[in-house]
Parts: structure tokens; C-alpha cells; sequence
């Protein structure tokens, strides 16, 4: 586990800044930045369908940029959920990967951090480490 920097800080604003102008209901609702090691920032938005199989998480539309750009390497992934209107907290809040998600980190961004609550407090923890005994394909 790793604290936050200030530039954790300014990724978990672009995450929390784009999913609060971006937000639909039943549409999207997370919103995901991703710091390459440029340190170049790429934003995600969740794409949210009426076929559940079809939804696409943020991280992935974030990675799928942050590759597209040629990054080679991540440093950092973050997560933030808006509020439906009905909740009674109002606030964006982070939350951490889905298992899909995990895996798909591990596989293309194997080096990098997720900032996620642990133990009660904002943390970076290592992807590798939300996915402990990864399936792999024996060569």
C-alpha cells in the first residue's frame, strides 16, 4: 500500500470532475482516469446498455485510450461512482474495480496502482494484489 500523491490527488479530480458533468442515469454512472507513465492522463466512462453483456466498464474505455495513445506502461487507475438522483448521499464516490476489471488490469497493466479505500483510508494498492493467483495459460 502505497499514500497518495498530489498527483493521485489531481487523478481522483479528473475522475470525480468528468463523471459528475458526464452522468446519466442508466447510462453512466462511473467515470475512471487512468495516468499512464507519460503521466499523461485518460479518461473512462462506463457505457451502461439495456443487455447487461454488453456494458462496458470505464476502467477498460480509460485503458483502451490510454493504449490507443501509445502508452507502454500505468501508473495509476481510479474509480469513481456518481450517486443515483433516489441515494442519500450525494457525492461521487470511489470505488474499486470489478473482477472483469482486475483481471483485465492485471493482463495490460500489470506494474500499476488502483487508489481504492483500504482499511478505512484512500490507498494505492497494486493491481496484481486484487487478484491474487491470476489465472494464466500454461505455454
Amino acid at each position: 500500500m502505497r499514500a497518495l500523491s498530489s498527483d493521485d490527488q489531481a487523478l481522483i479530480d479528473a475522475a470525480t470532475g468528468f463523471i459528475r458533468q458526464r452522468y446519466i442515469e442508466n447510462r453512466h454512472h462511473i467515470g475512471a482516469a487512468i495516468r499512464g507513465g507519460s503521466g499523461r492522463v485518460y479518461l473512462g466512462l462506463h457505457l451502461d446498455t439495456y443487455v447487461g453483456r454488453c456494458s462496458v466498464c470505464a476502467e477498460a474505455v480509460a485503458l483502451g485510450s490510454a493504449l490507443s495513445a501509445g502508452e507502454t506502461s500505468i501508473d495509476c487507475v481510479v474509480s469513481v461512482r456518481h450517486p443515483r438522483p433516489r441515494e442519500q448521499h450525494g457525492q461521487p464516490k470511489i470505488v474499486s474495480p470489478c473482477g472483469i476489471c482486475r483481471e483485465m488490469l492485471v493482463d495490460f497493466a500489470p506494474g500499476a496502482t488502483v487508489i481504492m479505500m483500504r482499511e478505512g483510508a484512500l490507498a494505492r494498492i497494486p493491481v496484481a494484489d486484487l487478484l491474487p493467483d491470476k489465472y494464466r495459460r500454461e505455454p
